[in-house]
C-alpha cells in the first residue's frame, strides 16, 4: 500500500491532505483495472455488433438498483449483478430460440428495463433524485472491494481470451461454423454476455449510466481503423482505452467534471484521429 502511494503521489495531481490522496489513489486504481478490462471486452463487443448491448444491461442494472433498494438492501449494486446477469442470460437465450436480429432483441430487453426500472423508482410516489448518480456517476466513490472485483474478472477475462480466443472469432463471426466444429456457442455467448453485465454494474456508479454504453464501443471502433491484424486490433483497443482514461481522470480533476464524460470525450478523439488517418492511409 505504502509503494503506491509513493507511485500515485509522483503524478501531477495538487493533494488536498491524506484524504484527498486516497480517494484520488482509489480513483486511479480503479481507471487502471477498468479501462484495459474495456478496452478488451470492447473488442468482442464490437465484432459481435452488440453495441447497445451495454446500454441495455446498463438499464437492466437500474433496475436492479431499484429493486434492491426496495427490499432495503444497504448495497443495492448486488442485487443489480444478479439482475444483470439474469437479463443477459435470458438475452443469449432468446436471441438464440427466435433467431431475431441483435438489434431487435436489445431494443425489447432495453426499453421493458428501463420502463421497469423507472416504474419500481417512482413507485408511490418516490422522488427519482436518489438514482440521479447513477446517470452521471462519480469516480470518487469508488471502493477498494469493488476494484477488487474487477481485477479478478479482468484475470478471468485474460484468462478465458488465451484460452478460447480462437473459439470465441469463430462464434462471433460464423456462429454456424462453430457449432457444425462442436463449439458451444450458446455458452461461449452466455460467459461473455455475464462477463459484460457484472463490468457494467459495478463500475456504472463510477462511470455513469448515460456514458457507459461509449466505453465498450469507441475503444475497438478506433482500434479498427488503425489495425492490420488481431493482435494490433487488441493493442491499440486496450491501449487507447487506459491513455483515455488516465487522461480522463486527470482533467476530470483539474476541470472539475465528470470521469466517465471526459473519459469518453477523449476515446471520441482517438477515434475521430484513427478514422482521418484510415482515411490517408486508403
Amino acid at each position: 500500500m505504502e509503494l503506491w502511494y509513493q507511485i500515485v503521489s509522483i503524478l501531477p495531481f495538487e493533494w488536498a491532505g491524506p484524504d484527498g490522496l486516497y480517494f484520488m489513489k482509489n480513483a486511479l486504481l480503479a481507471v487502471l483495472v477498468i479501462s484495459p478490462l474495456f478496452g478488451l471486452l470492447s473488442t468482442m463487443v464490437v465484432t459481435n455488433r452488440m453495441s447497445f448491448f451495454s446500454d441495455a444491461l446498463g438499464h437492466s442494472a437500474f433496475t436492479g438498483m431499484a429493486i434492491g433498494a426496495i427490499f432495503g438492501f444497504v448495497d443495492p449494486m448486488w442485487c443489480a449483478v444478479i439482475f444483470a446477469i439474469a437479463f443477459s442470460l435470458l438475452f443469449t437465450l432468446v436471441r438464440h430460440r427466435t433467431h431475431m436480429a441483435s438489434d431487435t432483441v436489445i431494443g425489447v430487453f432495453s426499453s421493458t428495463a428501463v420502463a421497469l426500472g423507472i416504474f419500481l423508482a417512482t413507485l408511490g410516489g418516490s422522488s427519482f433524485t436518489k438514482f440521479n448518480n447513477l446517470l452521471i456517476g462519480d469516480i470518487l466513490s469508488v471502493e477498494p472491494g469493488k476494484i477488487g472485483l474487477l481485477a479478478l474478472i479482468l484475470l478471468l477475462v485474460v484468462v478465458l481470451w488465451l484460452a478460447s480466443f480462437n473459439q470465441l472469432m469463430i462464434s462471433s463471426i460464423h456462429p454456424a461454423l462453430a457449432d457444425s466444429r462442436g463449439i458451444r456457442v450458446f455458452w461461449q455467448e452466455a460467459l461473455f454476455s455475464a462477463a459484460i453485465a457484472v463490468v457494467v454494474t459495478v463500475s456504472m456508479t463510477w462511470v455513469g449510466l448515460l456514458v457507459i454504453n461509449s466505453l465498450l464501443v469507441l475503444p475497438a471502433a478506433a482500434a479498427r481503423n488503425l489495425a492490420r491484424n488481431m493482435r494490433q486490433y487488441h493493442l491499440f483497443s486496450i491501449l487507447g482505452a487506459i491513455v483515455a482514461g488516465i487522461a480522463g481522470l486527470m482533467t476530470s480533476y483539474y476541470a472539475g467534471t465528470s470521469a466517465g464524460a471526459s473519459i469518453t470525450l477523449y476515446l471520441a478523439a482517438f477515434f475521430a484521429v484513427t478514422f482521418l488517418l484510415r482515411g490517408r492511409r486508403a
